[in-house]
C-alpha cells in the first residue's frame, strides 16, 4: 500500500467515487468543499490518501490554517463540522496517521484536528464534551413527519404558515450572504468571506441550494444554504432579519426544507448539523426532536500544546464578542473575514 497526496485542483475522480460509496463519508469529504476554502481563503491544503493496487483503500482531507492569533493547524476538515479519516481497515488508518504525525512534524503545526463522528483512536487526546450533532431519520409522508416535531415547535410552524410565508430557492447567496452577516455579527461572530458561498454554490452546483423565505409582499426574512449528499439533506449556513423571529420564519424554513427534501430531493435523514453544547441552537434543534449526539474530534499534539479552545464559550474571547456586537454592519462585514479566515 502507498500513501499519496491528491491535488484538488486536478483529476479528483476516484477521491469523490471513494467518498460517495463509503459509510462513514461526509459532505464534508468530497473535494469540492476544499476547493472552496481554498479558492475564497487562500489555505494550504494536504489530501492524503492510500492505494493498494490502484484503489483508494482510506483518506484524510486536511487544511492548514496558520495564523499569529489563532495558532497553526491542520483540520479535517476546516470550516466544517465533520471530515476526519474514512478507512478500510484499521491498517490503512495507521499509514494514515504515519502520515498525518510526518506532516504535523513537517509543517511544524501545534495541532492536527479530526473531526470525527465517532471515536477513532482510543489514545489521542479527545474534545467529546463541546460539541452535538443532530441527525433524524425522515418519513416519505410529509404529515408524519410534521407530527413528529414537538407539540410548541409545529405550532411555530404552523404559525409561519398563517403568516403567509413562501419558501423560494436563489440561484445565488447574495440574499443569504444579507442575512447571515447581519446574524452573526448579532452574536458577536465574524463573517466568513462571501466569496466562501459563492465558491461553494459553484462547486456543488446542483447539490448545493439556497432556500429563503419571503413574505407575501416579497421581503426575505430568512435564509439556508443547504448541501444534498446521497441521501442525506444538510442545511448549513443560515440566518434571518430581525422581523424572522416574529414571523417564525426560521421554523418555516427549516419545515420548508425538511418537506422539500423528503418530496423533491427523496431525503431519508436531516442532518441539523452541529452545535455547542447549552446554547441556544442546541435547545432549538432539540426543541425539533432531535436527538443529541457527541462529536469526538481527536488531536494530535506538538509537544506542550493543549486542545485548543477557539470557539465563543472561551473566556478570553469575551471582549471581542461583545465589543463585535456593536459594530455597524458593514465595517463588520469587511473586517470579519480578515479574522474568521483562521478561525477553521
Amino acid at each position: 500500500m502507498q500513501v499519496k497526496l491528491l491535488d484538488i485542483f486536478g483529476d479528483c475522480a476516484a477521491w469523490d467515487a471513494y467518498v460517495e460509496r463509503h459509510s462513514e463519508a461526509t459532505v464534508y469529504h468530497q473535494t469540492a468543499w476544499g476547493r472552496a476554502v481554498v479558492r475564497s481563503m487562500g489555505h494550504k491544503y494536504f489530501y492524503i490518501y492510500v492505494e493498494d493496487a490502484g484503489e483508494i483503500k482510506g483518506l484524510i482531507p486536511l487544511i492548514q490554517v496558520k495564523s499569529r492569533l489563532f495558532g497553526n493547524a491542520l483540520i479535517s476538515m476546516a470550516f466544517a463540522t465533520n471530515g476526519g479519516p474514512i478507512f478500510d481497515s484499521p491498517e490503512v488508518l495507521v499509514l494514515l496517521d504515519e502520515e498525518c504525525r510526518r506532516l504535523s512534524r513537517d509543517l511544524g503545526v501545534d495541532s492536527l484536528e479530526c473531526r470525527n463522528m465517532k471515536k477513532i483512536h482510543d489514545d489521542w487526546p479527545t474534545k467529546s464534551e463541546m460539541y452535538s450533532t443532530f441527525r433524524k431519520t425522515l418519513s416519505e409522508d410529509s404529515e408524519e413527519n410534521m407530527m413528529a416535531i414537538p407539540r410548541k415547535q409545529r405550532a411555530m410552524v404552523r404559525k409561519g404558515i398563517k403568516f403567509g410565508l413562501n419558501a423560494v430557492v436563489d440561484d445565488q447567496p447574495n440574499r443569504l450572504f444579507a442575512m447571515y452577516s447581519e446574524s452573526v455579527r448579532n452574536l458577536g461572530t465574524p463573517v466568513f468571506p462571501k466569496k466562501l458561498f459563492y465558491c461553494l454554490k459553484q462547486e456543488y452546483g446542483d447539490n448545493c441550494e439556497i432556500l429563503t423565505i419571503e413574505t407575501e409582499a416579497g421581503k426575505a426574512v430568512s435564509s439556508v444554504m443547504t448541501f444534498y449528499f446521497r441521501d442525506e439533506v444538510v442545511p448549513y449556513y443560515g440566518g434571518g432579519t430581525v422581523e424572522a423571529r416574529a414571523l417564525a420564519a426560521n421554523d418555516f424554513m427549516y419545515w420548508s426544507l425538511m418537506d422539500r427534501a423528503v418530496q423533491e430531493k427523496k431525503c431519508t435523514i436531516f442532518d441539523f448539523g452541529r452545535s455547542k453544547n447549552g446554547t441556544g441552537a442546541f435547545s432549538f434543534k432539540k426543541n425539533w426532536g432531535f436527538t443529541p449526539e457527541a462529536l469526538h474530534y481527536e488531536y494530535i499534539l506538538k509537544d506542550g500544546e493543549e486542545i485548543p479552545e477557539i470557539n465563543p464559550l472561551n473566556p478570553k474571547y469575551q471582549l471581542m464578542i461583545k465589543t463585535w456586537k456593536k459594530l455597524p454592519l458593514p465595517l463588520a462585514n469587511i473586517v470579519g473575514p480578515m479574522v474568521s479566515r483562521y478561525l477553521g
